[in-house]
Parts: C-alpha cells; sequence; structure tokens
C-alpha cells in the first residue's frame, strides 16, 4: 500500500507528539491512535500504518540483542550493558542468548547497527578473501 505524503506527515507529527523527555510514552501511544481511530481522517488506515512503523523502528533502536558461542557471566553482561549504554545512551533493553554457531567472541545488534567479533564471521571473511 502506497502511503501518501500527507499521511506520512500526520504519522510522523503523531509519533512527535508521543515522545516525552526522549523517549516514547505509552499512554500517548495508545490516546494518539484512539483518537485518530474516533475521527477517522482522511487516509487513517495509511497514517497508523506508517505510525505503527516508526513505533516498530524507535522500538528495535532501544533494543539490543548480544549472542556469544557461551553463556556470559553476570560481570560481563554488566560492562557489555555499561559499554552499549555509554554509545547509544539509557534505556535500552538488553536479550542474552546463546549460540554455539558462532565459535567464540561476541555478536551484538543495536536497531540495525550490527558488530559481529564473533570467530564465525572472521574466518568467514577469510574464506572471501581466498
Amino acid at each position: 500500500m502506497k502511503i501518501s505524503k500527507q499521511a506520512r506527515r500526520d504519522a510522523k507529527q503523531l509519533f512527535r507528539a508521543c515522545g516525552a523527555a526522549g523517549q516514547l510514552d505509552e499512554m500517548r501511544v495508545r490516546q494518539a491512535v484512539q483518537q485518530v481511530i474516533a475521527r477517522k481522517p482522511r487516509g487513517y488506515l495509511a497514517i497508523l500504518a506508517h505510525f505503527q512503523r516508526l513505533l516498530r523502528l524507535a522500538m528495535d533502536r532501544r533494543t539490543a540483542r548480544l549472542e556469544s558461542a557461551v553463556p556470559l557471566d553476570p560481570t560481563q553482561q554488566a560492562a557489555v550493558k555499561d559499554s552499549l549504554q555509554k554509545h547509544y545512551g539509557p534505556g535500552l533493553d538488553f536479550s542474552f542468548a546463546e549460540n554455539p554457531e558462532l565459535v567464540g567472541g561476541l555478536r551484538v545488534q543495536v536497531g540495525s547497527d550490527v558488530y559481529d567479533g564473533s570467530v564465525r564471521a572472521r574466518l568467514t571473511e577469510l574464506v572471501e578473501q581466498f
């Protein structure tokens, strides 16, 4: 579905209105959606679709997924959390996972940023060079 420029503008304006101190306010988001549904302005479905996309992107930017070959101990987890919070700011949601295919090292994904320091990635890089 193609979204008109006006619907994009309206969704962005709605998105900005839902922010409080640099963070999204869940209550404001709910109220904004309810108001749009109640008013039903022209192209309201497109507005809500783009608004949903903006919300999903914002939530992805605040989510850090960390994979390691072996489970990290709490001190290592705290060090990684501190480092990422210095770079991305406070308010990140962390999820730690174990992935034996990495062989060693750590793979971090925050939004669309991926930092791959795994042995598997380095081996793949070497194979591509030859």
